[in-house]
C-alpha cells in the first residue's frame, strides 16, 4: 500500500516537472520569435554599424534559427514586404542572402509570397497586392526569382487590358502593378530580356493610348494646367517610365544594398515562378479609383540647395511614393510621422522640405476623397515647423500663397479643404499672417474665389477661438469679410415684436419653462394659437405658428452653450417630434432653428446634428430644407455642405448598422435550423431570434435603403432643378453662365458625387433612367458622365 502511494506520488513530481519544462520550453519559443521579429523588422533602421554588415549578421542568425523557426521567419518577412515598403531593398537583400545559404528556404519564400498574391487579388486588397508585385520584381535582383518567371507574370497581368467587357479601371490597374515595378527591375529585365521587355512596353503603350479620360476633370484639383499640368496618374506614370528607359532603366533614387553582396548572390540558384493568372472579372470587384497627380511646386519654386527632380523624371514618383509610405506607417502618430519623414534617406540630394509639403497637400487635395482626416495632415504640418523651425514655416507659407494665387481655378472642395487646414494652421501661430498682401480681394465680388476663401477661412478661425480675437487679428480693411458675431435672435423680444402673431403666447411660454414646467404643460400653453394655414380646404399638415413660438422660445433659452441647447432639446424632444410629426413640420422647424441661430453657423451644424440623432427630422426633411429658399442667401456658405455631408454620412451609417443587424440575426437563425436538421441542440443563452424577428429586421432594413435612395433622389433633383433655372436665366437674358454662383453650385453638385461614390454607385441606373437624361442640359449631365466613367 505504502509502495503504490510512494509510485503515486513520483508519478505525479514527474507530471509537475514535465508540465514545468513545456512551459519553459513555451515560454522560450515565445522569447525567441519575438527576438526574431524585432530583429528582422527593425534591420535597415539607424545603427552605428553600415547596413551591409547588419545584413550579413542577421542573415547569419537567420539560418541558425531556420531547422526550428522557418515558418515563422518566413512569415515575418512577407509582412515587411507588405508593411514596411519603404524599406523594400532591404529586405530582398536579405532573402536573397539566405537564399544563396538555404534554397529550400527561398522556394518556400516566394511560395508563401505568391500564395499572399494571390489571395490579396481575390481579397481585392490592391495596395498590398502591388506592393508584392514590386517585391516579386526585386528579387530577380537579387538572384532569387529568374527574369523570365517575373516577365511572364507582367505578361498576363498587361493581357487583361485585351480583356472584353471589363472596367477599364481593372486594366488599368495592373498595368500600373507593372509600371510601378519597372524602376527597380527594368534594369534588368533589358539586359537579359530585352526583346520580351521591349514587347510588352509596346503592349502597354498601345494601351494607354486608347485610353478613354472623361474622368480626369472631376478628379483635377486646378481646372487650368498653368502653371503645373495636372495629369491622370497612368498617363503620368508611362510618361516617367518612358524616360527611365530613355536612361537605359538607371535612375538615382533607390537604394540597392544587395550589390555589395553581388558575388554572394551571383552563385545563388533561382526559383521560377509558378504561373499568375489575375482573378476573372466580376461586377462586384471594387477596383481602385483613378486620381490626378498633384503638382505644387517646380524646380523654379525652390530658392536654393538641391533642384526638386522634373515632373516627368521616375526620381520624382520614387520620392513621392516613399513619403507617402512613410507617411501610411505613421499617419496615427503625428510627432513619429514628422520625425521619420525628416528622416528621409537621401534627404542631402533633394529639397526634402518642398518635396513633404507637396506629398502632404496632395493627399489633403485627393479627389475623390482624401485618404486621411484633415486634422492629421494640419497637426502633422505643425510637426514638422517644430522639428524645422528655420524653414518648414518658410515652405508653408510659400505653399499657402502659392495656393491662394491659384484659387480662381481651384475645386470648390478643395478652396474648402484648404480654408480649413489654413484656419486650423493659423490658430498655433496666434492668427498672425501678412493679410495686407491680400487686401484686393476686399474690392471684388464676394463670391469670387479669393474673398469667398478668406471669409470662409476666418469663420473657421472663429470656431478655433472668439469674435474679439479674430476681428483685431485682421486689418479694418477686411471688415466686410469678417463674420458678423454670432449670437442667438429671439425675434419676440426684439423692437418692433408687437406686430408678431403669438408674441404674447411666446412671453408666457418662456415664463412657463423657465419655471421648470412638464412638456404637457408647455402644449397647454401652445394650443390656444390658431393655425395660419386653417383656411385651406384641407387639413393643416402642420402648425407652423406653434413651431415657431415653441421652437424659438426653447432655442433662445438654451442659447447660452451647446450644452443647454441639447439639454433644453433632450427635456422637450416629445413636444419637438410631435410638433413636426411630418416633413413639411420638419422643414419648417429647421427654417425657425435658422432665424434663431443665422449668424452661428457651427450652432447650426450642431443642433442639426442633434435633432438627426434624436430622429426630431428626417435626412429628406433636412436636405430639402437647406435647398429652400430660405436657405438661398446662405447656399453657397460650407457649413450647408457640412450639413449636408453629415446628413448623408448619418444617413450611411444608420443603413450600415441595420444591414450588420439584419445579417447577424440572418446567420445566427440558419446556424439554429442547421443544428436542429442534425439533431443538436442549441443553448437558449444564444438568443437566437425567431423567423418573425428576422424578417421584421428586414423590412425595417427595406425601407430604411429606400429612405437612403429617396435622399439622393432629392438632393440631385434638386440641384437639377436650380441648375437648370440658372442656365435658363442666363441665356434668355443673353449674358454668361459662367458666374461665381454657378461655379460653387456645379462643383458641390460634383462633390457630391465624388464624396459618396460608393453609395451613389448603387443608384446609377436610377438617377440615369429618372434624372440625369438625355434631355438635361449638357453642362449637368457632364458632371453625371464624368462620375460614371470613373469605375466604367
Amino acid at each position: 500500500m505504502a509502495s503504490r502511494r510512494r509510485r503515486a506520488s513520483f508519478s505525479d513530481e514527474e507530471d509537475e516537472t514535465s508540465h514545468r519544462s513545456k512551459r519553459r520550453r513555451t515560454s522560450e519559443n515565445v522569447d525567441i520569435e519575438d527576438r526574431l521579429e524585432s530583429l528582422i523588422s527593425r534591420v535597415g533602421e539607424k545603427s552605428t554599424s553600415s547596413l551591409e554588415s547588419n545584413l550579413e549578421g542577421l542573415a547569419s542568425v537567420l539560418e541558425a534559427d531556420l531547422p526550428n523557426y522557418k515558418t515563422k521567419i518566413i512569415r515575418i518577412l512577407c509582412e515587411c514586404a507588405v508593411k514596411l515598403p519603404e524599406k523594400q531593398s532591404v529586405y530582398t537583400t536579405l532573402v536573397g542572402l539566405l537564399n544563396a545559404k538555404n534554397f529550400n528556404f527561398g522556394g518556400e519564400f516566394v511560395e508563401m509570397l505568391v500564395r499572399q498574391l494571390k489571395e490579396m487579388l481575390k481579397t481585392e486588397k490592391f495596395e498590398e497586392a502591388r506592393l508584392i508585385v514590386r517585391f516579386l520584381g526585386d528579387l530577380v535582383n537579387c538572384r532569387v526569382i529568374a527574369a523570365g518567371s517575373l516577365l511572364a507574370m507582367f505578361d498576363n497581368f498587361v493581357e487583361v487590358t485585351l480583356e472584353d467587357n471589363i472596367p477599364q479601371v481593372r486594366s488599368d490597374w495592373y498595368v500600373y502593378a507593372v509600371l510601378t515595378a519597372l524602376p527597380w527591375v527594368g534594369r534588368e529585365l533589358y539586359e537579359k530580356k530585352d526583346m520580351e521587355f521591349q514587347k510588352l512596353l509596346v503592349t502597354i503603350d498601345n494601351y494607354i493610348s486608347k485610353r478613354q479620360k472623361i474622368h480626369v476633370p472631376a478628379l483635377r484639383v486646378w481646372s487650368s494646367d498653368s502653371p503645373h499640368p495636372q495629369e491622370e496618374y497612368l498617363d503620368c506614370m508611362w510618361a516617367q517610365v518612358k524616360n527611365l528607359r530613355n536612361n537605359k532603366w538607371i535612375e538615382k533614387q533607390i537604394s540597392r544594398p544587395y550589390l555589395a553582396f553581388d558575388s554572394v548572390l551571383c552563385e545563388a540558384l533561382q526559383h521560377t515562378l509558378p504561373q499568375i493568372i489575375p482573378p476573372s472579372h466580376n461586377e462586384e470587384v471594387m477596383y481602385p479609383l483613378p486620381t490626378v497627380v498633384f503638382r505644387m511646386f517646380d524646380y523654379t519654386d525652390v530658392p536654393e540647395g538641391p533642384a526638386i527632380p522634373g515632373s516627368h523624371a521616375i526620381e520624382r514618383f520614387l520620392i513621392e511614393e516613399h513619403l507617402s509610405h512613410i507617411i501610411k506607417t505613421n499617419h496615427l502618430e503625428r510627432k513619429d510621422c514628422a520625425a521619420a519623414l525628416l528622416s528621409f534617406t537621401m534627404r542631402n540630394k533633394i529639397p526634402l522640405d518642398y518635396m513633404i509639403c507637396e506629398v502632404m497637400f496632395g493627399h489633403l487635395f485627393r479627389l475623390p476623397t482624401s485618404p486621411y482626416m484633415e486634422i492629421m495632415v494640419g497637426s502633422t504640418l505643425i510637426e514638422l515647423c517644430k522639428l524645422q523651425p528655420k524653414s518648414m514655416p518658410l515652405v508653408l507659407a510659400q505653399a499657402a500663397e502659392m495656393l491662394y494665387e491659384r484659387l480662381d481655378t481651384m475645386k470648390t472642395t478643395c478652396i474648402e479643404r484648404f480654408a480649413n487646414w489654413f484656419a486650423y494652421h493659423l490658430s498655433n501661430f496666434q492668427f498672425s499672417w501678412s493679410w495686407a498682401d491680400w487686401v484686393e480681394c476686399t474690392h471684388v465680388n464676394p463670391l469670387m474665389p479669393k474673398p469667398k476663401f478668406v471669409a470662409e477661412v476666418l469663420h473657421k478661425c472663429l470656431r478655433l477661438s472668439y469674435h474679439q480675437r479674430i476681428s483685431n487679428a485682421v486689418p479694418e480693411s477686411f471688415s466686410a469679410l469678417v463674420p458678423v458675431k454670432p449670437q442667438a435672435r429671439y425675434k419676440y423680444a426684439d423692437e418692433g415684436a408687437g406686430q408678431l402673431p403669438g408674441l404674447m403666447t411666446a412671453h408666457r411660454l418662456l415664463e412657463v419653462i423657465k419655471s421648470k414646467c412638464t412638456p404637457e404643460e408647455t402644449l397647454v400653453v401652445l394650443k390656444e394659437l390658431p393655425n395660419p394655414l386653417a383656411d385651406d380646404t384641407d387639413e393643416p399638415s402642420h402648425h407652423p405658428l406653434r413651431i415657431d413660438v415653441f421652437v424659438s422660445t426653447l432655442l433662445h433659452l438654451g442659447a447660452k452653450s451647446f450644452s443647454h441647447s441639447f439639454a433644453a432639446i433632450s427635456k422637450f424632444i416629445s413636444v419637438l417630434k410631435m410638433l413636426a410629426e411630418n416633413e413639411e413640420g420638419q422643414i419648417c422647424l429647421l427654417k425657425n432653428m435658422y432665424e434663431v441661430w443665422s449668424t452661428h453657423p457651427q450652432m447650426m451644424v450642431v443642433l442639426t446634428d442633434k435633432l438627426l440623432k434624436t430622429q426630431v427630422v428626417d435626412c429628406s426633411a433636412v436636405a430639402n430644407w437647406l435647398f429652400s429658399a430660405d436657405m438661398a442667401p446662405d447656399f453657397t456658405k460650407n457649413y450647408v455642405w457640412e450639413i449636408m455631408h453629415s446628413t448623408i454620412n448619418k444617413m450611411s451609417k444608420h443603413v450600415e448598422k441595420l444591414e450588420k443587424e439584419a445579417e447577424e440575426a440572418r446567420d445566427m437563425l440558419d446556424a439554429a435550423k442547421k443544428k436542429a436538421a442534425d439533431g443538436l441542440e442549441y443553448d437558449d443563452d444564444d438568443n437566437v431570434p425567431t423567423e418573425e424577428q428576422v424578417e421584421r429586421m428586414e423590412e425595417r432594413l427595406e425601407l430604411v435603403q429606400n429612405q437612403q435612395k429617396r435622399l439622393f433622389l432629392i438632393i440631385f433633383q434638386r440641384f437639377i432643378i436650380i441648375l437648370t433655372d440658372h442656365l435658363a436665366r442666363c441665356e434668355s437674358e443673353s449674358v454668361d453662365y459662367q458666374t461665381p454662383w454657378y461655379k460653387w453650385v456645379i462643383e458641390r453638385l460634383q462633390e457630391v458625387f465624388l464624396a459618396h461614390h460608393n453609395l451613389v454607385f448603387q443608384y446609377i441606373h436610377t438617377l440615369e433612367s429618372l434624372l440625369f437624361t438625355s434631355d438635361i442640359d449638357i453642362h449637368i449631365l457632364e458632371v453625371f458622365q464624368q462620375f460614371c466613367a470613373l469605375r466604367s
